[in-house]
């Protein structure tokens, strides 16, 4: 049995504490950071005995009752890639949808159309006996209408589970103290006078008469159940029926558009299959429905202009929205990253959007709510800003083909001193040299004399100096510096190494090379490959006229250095050196970096081999070895004999 994880239990005793806070008394950090110690939890101990439990209420001393209805846990999805993760291993048809009411849950028992008692969630299983307060909420039905009802066809004996929630207006008006509708209902719930609980209302959702341990003979549906509900006289919770996860996506969008102008708050979308499923229910965590919850990092909000980044050739479009709050920040611009996602989401001027904010630096538009009747088309340049060429539209990239565009040239430039590090080759210089078209090629840079620069105004001799003294001490660049240094789109250094590691280690080799070659390398596809190729003949020719110069050389290919044959991903800051200069010894070794953890990495190099970061987590499902500081640098001086074996390679296939 391998040893516990100090992280695990760590989490393990967040998780119950906060439970035990949300439950019984007030939450002390919000619902999403409860979910990420949820899920980082789940990640690290799957099988903890915890995501089997039903979190136990306090028993403040009311009468105990058993549920006619099992009242387990749900899964959660806390954003739409994960909850089509969770949709496509379903097979249902059509998903009956409903709000996932902020309230707390209370199952209310009848006999023969006569309201029995009310018991809330408790462990599960058993709760506390409210009846008394129960029978003051608004929504508890004492004496069922229609075919439920004492005199009906069916009179209905059984359970009924609803959501005890307070009005926004309610909570404005007798509670502003509590800091929410749902805290100071749970607390109004539990009062042994019943005082104030005529404020709260109940709103249900399921029913059953015999329990979920088999089929109840009341309901062939989901969307049945809720009618029957109705008709007896219940307040029931809103639902929808969505045919494909995209459509459930698109209903969360537009609940989240109207949700500040629903009386109650709602936290999510409970989302299940029109079908019951009794065998799933009596489950302590059914898994054939899912909550999918709504997120601090994402708003609805108005999409207002289109403006056009510039960088190098490419035109990339930047939404300015209505401000909204994402994750504790006011954001106004959000990423629409090319044409196509203008034209799949259907936007426009004055559209209604949901925007997130997952990690981007800047958020992105992630789906379209509506488009009101004077929503305006988006219209995006014809013709670049700088030499009047028109603009090639390809979908997922606008910009100029024009190779002697002098905004591209000028980029070029800009990317050279940037990817070389040279430092005191600032990008003012290079602007200024570029507008007196001293400067329009690299290999020009590398004719300037000190006499040149020295006469440039504030420049100076010594300043001059230190310039040309930096531009000249990469004298000797690796072939993926060397590529990625002439801008070609798409095409940065990560991308030349997987060109390296097929093979294609020369200049030669890859001038060599077909589109139909680069289409054969990982992560190359034809479009890629077609683009790479053809960049690449457009700076041919300035290539071999700076190689030819004298002023810079490509390192020959490593052979038989002690990293040769592995890969290294970094993650966290090292104290002896900054990471560039740790990945730069990793590759003067022979060895190969990676910017992510994957399939057949060596090792994972981090400060703290012990956190449960996400890399760290999947390194060790992955079985790759997470090292730190001191083992890196003893491989760096005696390989890899001294941090134990790797993880053995594996074939990585452009799929």
């Amino acid at each position: 049995m391998p040893a516990r994880s100090p992280r695990a239990a760590e989490l393990e005793a967040l998780v119950r504490y906060h439970q035990d806070k949300y439950y019984n008394a007030e939450p002390e950090i919000p619902d999403h950071e409860f979910d990420s110690l949820w899920d980082e939890l789940r990640s690290i101990e799957p099988d903890n005995p915890l995501f089997s439990e039903v979190s136990p209420e306090s028993t403040d001393g009311f009468p105990k009752a058993a549920h006619v209805i099992p009242m387990g846990s749900q899964e959660k999805a806390a954003d739409p890639e994960s909850f089509s993760a969770w949709a496509k291993k379903m097979s249902f048809d059509l998903f009956f949808v409903q709000y996932k009411l902020d309230g707390a849950s209370l199952e209310l028992q009848y006999s023969k159309g006569v309201f029995s008692r009310a018991v809330t969630r408790g462990d599960g299983k058993i709760g506390d006996d409210i009846s008394f307060n129960a029978k003051k909420m608004k929504g508890v039905v004492h004496v069922l209408s229609g075919d439920w009802g004492p005199e009906g066809k069916t009179p209905f004996t059984g359970g009924v589970r609803g959501e005890v929630i307070m009005t926004r207006d309610v909570h404005a008006r007798y509670f502003p103290d509590k800091a929410n509708c749902r805290n100071a209902a749970n607390g109004l719930m539990k009062r042994k006078d019943g005082a104030g609980c005529e404020h709260l209302r109940v709103i249900c959702y399921d029913a059953s008469s015999s329990g979920a341990s088999s089929d109840d003979p009341l309901f062939r549906s989901e969307q049945e159940k809720l009618e029957r509900l109705k008709n007896a006289g219940f307040d029931t919770v809103p639902a929808e029926l969505c045919r494909g996860d995209l459509e459930v996506i698109a209903h969360r969008s537009r609940v989240m558009d109207m949700r500040p102008s629903l009386p109650y708050d709602i936290d999510g979308l409970v989302v299940k299959g029109l079908d019951i499923d009794y065998a799933d229910l009596a489950r302590s965590r059914p898994e054939k429905q899912i909550a999918f919850k709504f997120s601090l990092e994402e708003a609805v909000t108005v999409l207002r202009e289109v403006e056009w980044s510039e960088s190098g050739a490419t035109y990339t479009p930047i939404a300015i929205i209505d401000p909204v709050q994402l994750a504790g920040t006011t954001v106004q611009r959000a990423n629409l990253a090319n044409p196509n996602i203008i034209a799949s989401l259907d936007l426009k001027i004055g559209s209604r959007v949901v925007v997130v904010k997952r990690g981007e630096i800047i958020p992105k538009i992630e789906s379209l709510v509506e488009n009101p009747p004077d929503a305006a088309p988006i219209e995006q340049p014809a013709s670049c800003s700088s030499c009047g060429t028109a603009l090639a539209d390809e979908g997922t990239r606008l910009y100029c083909p024009n190779a002697l565009c002098p905004k591209r040239i000028h980029h070029r430039l800009e990317k050279w001193i940037s990817v070389l590090d040279i430092r005191d080759f600032g990008t003012g210089l290079i602007r200024r040299l570029f507008d007196s078209s001293r400067v329009r090629s690299i290999p020009d840079l590398y004719t300037l004399t000190e006499e040149e620069l020295s006469s440039l105004e504030r420049m100076g001799e010594l300043s001059a100096a230190k310039v040309l003294k930096s531009l000249r001490s990469r004298p000797e660049v690796s072939l993926p510096a060397f590529i990625a240094g002439f801008d070609i789109e798409g095409i940065g250094e990560a991308m030349v190494e997987k060109l390296v590691e097929a093979g294609l280690d020369t200049i030669d080799k890859l001038f060599s090379a077909s589109a139909e070659d680069f289409s054969r390398v990982r992560q190359f596809g034809p479009i890629m490959a077609k683009d790479f190729f053809e960049g690449l003949a457009s700076v041919r020719l300035e290539m071999e006229r700076l190689l030819e110069s004298g002023a810079v050389r490509i390192l020959p290919p490593l052979a038989g250095g002690i990293l040769s044959g592995l890969s290294f991903c970094f993650t966290g800051e090292l104290s002896s050196m900054k990471r560039p200069q740790a990945e730069q010894k990793v590759k003067d070794l022979g060895g190969i970096i990676k910017t992510s953890v994957v399939k057949g990495l060596s090792y994972l190099v981090t400060n703290d081999p012990s956190s449960g970061s996400s890399k760290n987590r999947k390194a060790e499902s992955l079985g790759i070895p997470v090292i730190g500081e001191k083992e890196f640098l003893a491989l760096l001086q005696d390989g890899p004999s001294t941090a134990g074996s790797p993880a053995a390679p594996q074939m990585e296939l452009n799929l």
